[in-house]
């Protein structure tokens, strides 16, 4: 993996016609404003990118945020980590599952780590019969039904944790990790 390759994750864009971006329009602004290698899965807002910018991750996650906010004229909560960071995160999970098992994972990305005493609050949750863990920035979710349906949502991290996050299914962070290579 390329030190400098960024993973972009955009919440709730392209869900049922509302916020729609383009993927090949994303790819041009992001190009237009100093961004290079840019790279896009699915539709669903999962960029990766190389970015001769200040490698403060927080400021490029901001400054993406506004360039959608300023062309498409809505906000798209924005989190943006290393390539690297994921790779780790991808390596921690502590709901190990067969190949066939997968489609019950997934991970919420926290834009950063909580705080420890949010952490701890939540920790006794009854989610039923999903499961979490939290390390560092990134939850890992079993859900033993569908995540659509599971009261692990990322309204429910971002209110007990108070940090902007986004969930991706274990396939799809198992892809950018691929594309990462």
């Amino acid at each position: 993996m390329k030190n400098k390759t960024l993973i972009v994750l955009l919440r709730g864009i392209n869900v049922g016609g509302k916020r729609k971006i383009l993927m090949e329009d994303l790819r041009m602004l992001l190009g237009k404003n100093g961004y290079s290698e840019i790279r896009t899965y699915i539709q669903s807002g999962n960029i990766l990118l190389e970015s001769d910018k200040e490698q403060d991750i927080e400021k490029i996650g901001v400054h993406i945020q506004e360039l959608i906010g300023k062309a498409y004229g809505f906000v798209v909560p924005t989190v943006v980590l290393p390539a690297e960071s994921l790779k780790k995160g991808h390596a921690k999970n502590p709901f190990p599952a067969p190949e066939s098992d997968k489609i019950s994972l997934h991970l919420t990305i926290l834009q950063t780590t909580p705080k420890p005493a949010l952490v701890k609050a939540i920790a006794d949750f009854d989610a039923g019969a999903d499961r979490f863990e939290i390390k560092g920035q990134f939850v890992y979710l079993r859900c033993e039904g569908k995540y659509h349906k599971s009261k692990l949502t990322n309204n429910f991290f971002e209110k007990k944790l108070a940090v902007a996050a986004t969930t991706r299914n274990w396939r799809t962070v198992e892809k950018l990790l691929d594309m990462a290579e």
